[in-house]
């Protein structure tokens, strides 16, 4: 059996509603998140907040204490699956939503997390951390 790690290296795809079952339970481990015009990035000050707002929208919210920063609405409806590689830093590690058409494949939405997709999922909590 690969490790998680070979995986991310060569490429591996998974559904989004797993992705995002599992991204849950580490939002405290996320770098950065973003489409292509937007980029999040975290600061020590900083946390995630990942949360469905109904079926067809879903929320990350990146927040400093009780005060919002940013926020982005992920439509998991337009998302294919997920792309997980290693990123371009050392320890980073991008998971990119890719949304297919018939003419086009775009990245509508990309996470870089401090760590590679486990496939492991945590019970999420609010408190819990890495």
């Amino acid at each position: 059996m690969k490790s998680s790690k070979k995986l991310a290296e060569v490429g591996v795809t998974i559904p989004f509603d797993k992705f995002w079952q599992w991204l849950s339970g580490h939002a405290n481990c996320v770098l950065r998140a973003g489409t292509p015009e937007v980029v999040l990035l975290d600061q020590d000050d900083f946390h995630w907040m990942l949360r469905n707002e109904d079926e067809h929208t879903f929320v990350v919210q990146l927040c400093r204490a009780k005060d919002l920063v940013a926020e982005l609405l992920l439509f998991p409806a337009e998302v294919a699956y997920v792309q997980c590689e290693t990123g371009e830093a050392e320890g980073e590690f991008l998971f990119e939503c890719v949304v297919e058409s018939e003419r086009s494949r775009e990245v509508a939405y990309h996470f870089v997390l401090s760590h590679e997709y486990d496939g492991a999922e945590h019970r999420r909590e609010d408190k819990w951390t890495h």
